[in-house]
């Protein structure tokens, strides 16, 4: 049987046509302004509207998915006699992975006869979007929802995720950087690389001056552990920083010979904790 859904989440970055394109359904994860109620999901604030605001000193917080928003994206689908693979933003950075784990196990009760299986796929951003598909070109190959479920495991060892910020203050605000090394990064225009390692943690690995060398570290590690640097597939991902996207990808172009298979915005649930001018490149590599 190949009668089954696959969701994931706007932690995943991927736009909705391109979603729709592989039939993939979203639940949404929600972020709000510092001092305000309301919350919003990322189709309700366009991206370069977030990023401008955060440019002029807004604060966003962000929320991972409750059971309330789970269900409500994941009970028509089990109504139709369908199952569910949730290929889910990591659980190193959210604490989506475990109420969905929780949420399926009682829709499993609730809906006997069907399948909810939940992925953590230890990723974020497009290297979300690139494990999710995979679990897409699975199905579309006829996988069962096992087989789908088993490729993105297979995959989530070697998806690597690199990345560089513009402004260290954004990490700092989320703990990943002290005060210090925020101030004295600014005054000396140190640029980190980091990366997200085997837990889904994010990692600072190296720290270059200047922005231009922190996109050159990162085109690097992509030639000296990337599986196919010729033929591989590469997401890249940016926090309204467009050109220096097409800039990364130039570079591995000149030295590889291969162009982007996706380059896409930054979303708000990933851009509030990293901040505009986020830079970041995703591929299948020899370990994370």
């Amino acid at each position: 049987m190949n009668d089954y859904v696959i969701f994931a989440d706007s932690g995943c970055d991927i736009l909705p046509d391109k979603l729709g394109e592989w039939e993939v359904k979203t639940v949404d994860l929600l972020f709000r302004k510092e001092g305000e109620d309301r919350e919003y999901t990322q189709a309700e604030m366009p991206t370069k509207d977030f990023y401008e605001k955060m440019r002029g000193g807004t604060v966003f917080r962000t929320s991972a998915a409750n059971e309330a928003s789970i269900r409500a994206a994941f009970e028509p689908v089990l109504r139709e006699g369908r199952d569910v693979l949730y290929v889910c933003f990591g659980s190193g950075l959210s604490g989506t992975a475990g109420t969905a784990k929780l949420t399926a196990e009682a829709l499993e009760r609730e809906f006997p006869g069907r399948k909810v299986i939940v992925i953590d796929t230890l990723c974020a951003s497009a290297g979300h979007g690139l494990i999710l598909r995979f679990a897409v070109q699975a199905k579309r190959n006829g996988a069962s929802i096992e087989e789908a479920a088993a490729v993105v495991l297979e995959k989530r060892p070697n998806l690597c995720h690199w990345f560089t910020v513009d402004d260290l203050v954004y990490l700092k605000r989320g703990g990943r950087v002290s005060a210090a090394a925020a101030f004295f990064g600014g005054v000396l225009n140190i640029k980190p690389v980091l990366h997200v390692d085997d837990d889904g943690h994010l990692i600072p690995v190296i720290k270059v001056r200047g922005r231009i060398n922190s996109i050159k570290a990162i085109a690097k590690k992509y030639t000296e552990t990337a599986l196919d640097p010729e033929n591989g597939t590469y997401f890249i991902s940016h926090g309204d920083c467009l050109e220096d996207a097409l800039k990364l990808e130039r570079m591995l172009f000149e030295a590889h010979g291969k162009k982007a298979d996706l380059i896409t915005d930054i979303g708000p649930v990933i851009g509030a904790h990293s901040g505009p001018g986020t830079l970041a490149l995703f591929f299948l590599g020899k370990q994370r």
